[in-house]
């Protein structure tokens, strides 16, 4: 884990803006924009938070939000945020990782404007961090997985090799190898949020490799798609897959980003909201797991409920030592658990995943 990173982190998260303080604004006034990094139309991540956003404005009559799909991640992500504000919106949603720096830039030059990021780790004071702990479902979903496969060869297509996919892909492999210790993770990077045909490809990829079940940091439903055609068990991301692979779904990890913009809403509403960043569990309802596809055998319905019960106590979490790293290292000894800026660094694999992290 590289020193500078972990201590960037360590100081945003102990950044405070108690002593700041914007000015409430009323529901019918925010006029909030949202800034997708693909389209609406994706049926997974994007999708998923227009979900959000509309459960927002049912449950706050007066708001009425605007979107804005399909917006690179670079510097016209400024421009679309600067058009929106002068075109009145009082509150900005960016939904993608690579907004981050383009938030912070154009938060400077607005301060009397909210700003919400969703998954990075720089704050100001105008500007929140907002995502979930998907790590914790994607636990559960490996166990599903584990359970599931027969090659003992999984694998997962996987966006970009940012500290969130990582954490995600070890989760995973946790929970298949605490079923399954010789089963393994394999990993294709397609270095995109949202091409169905990449997905596909890599998909088919693994399949050629003789996994036979695949998992997915990916925005749409191409490698479930792909996974149907194939005759592989699909663990889906985002909204449930079994919508592409109706035969072959097995679960999802969901996301509920309604909880967060219905929360931050009312909070600016009523001057109670604050830059912080906000990284909500299962407990906290922003994260778990869609229903079981009907060929996941009630035993392993029933251990995924107890492993799920012991997180939703906080009687342990994913990332508890002892962890071995990719090379049989013990990387978190025995009864350590990993900080949220560990976690939210997060650079290396666990044991069982094969591939690399590129530099």
């Amino acid at each position: 884990m590289k020193k500078g990173i972990l201590l960037a982190l360590l100081l945003v998260m102990a950044f405070s803006a108690s002593a700041f303080a914007l000015a409430p604004i009323k529901l019918e006034d925010q006029k909030p924009v949202f800034i997708y990094v693909g389209p609406v139309a994706d049926g997974g991540y994007n999708y998923m938070h227009d979900l959000g956003r509309q459960a927002m404005e049912k449950a706050n009559p007066g708001v009425k939000g605007s979107i804005v799909e399909s917006v690179p991640e670079g510097p016209d992500a400024e421009r679309v945020m600067e058009t929106a504000i002068r075109n009145g919106a009082k509150v900005v949603y960016a939904n993608s990782f690579g907004y981050m720096d383009h938030v912070i830039n154009v938060a400077k030059k607005y301060p009397d404007v909210y700003f919400n990021h969703c998954s990075g780790y720089k704050v100001a004071p105008n500007a929140s961090t907002y995502f979930g702990r998907m790590y914790q479902p994607r636990y559960l979903s490996g166990i599903v997985a584990g359970k599931a496969t027969k090659s003992n060869l999984i694998g997962f297509v996987a966006a970009y090799p940012i500290p969130e996919v990582i954490r995600g892909i070890n989760a995973f492999t946790l929970g298949v190898r605490k079923v399954n210790p010789q089963a393994k993770v394999k990993v294709v990077w397609i270095y995109t949020w949202h091409d169905p045909a990449k997905e596909k490809e890599a998909t088919k990829a693994l399949f050629d490799a003789k996994c036979d079940t695949i998992a997915m940091h990916a925005d749409t439903g191409g490698a479930p798609q792909a996974a149907e055609e194939l005759g592989m068990w699909v663990v889906g991301y985002n909204y449930p897959m079994d919508k592409y692979a109706p035969t072959r779904h097995l679960v999802t990890p969901v996301w509920n980003w309604g909880k967060y913009y219905d929360y931050s809403t009312k909070a600016i509403a009523n001057g109670t909201w604050k830059s912080q960043q906000v990284w909500w569990s299962m407990k906290d309802g922003m994260v778990d797991l869609s229903k079981f596809g009907k060929d996941v055998k009630e035993d392993t319905k029933k251990l995924v409920a107890a492993e799920k019960q012991k997180i939703l106590d906080g009687k342990w979490d994913v990332f508890t030592g002892p962890i071995k790293g990719q090379d049989g290292k013990v990387v978190v000894p025995q009864g350590k658990k990993l900080s949220d800026g560990e976690m939210l660094s997060m650079n290396w694999f666990v044991e069982g995943v094969e591939g690399t992290i590129p530099k």
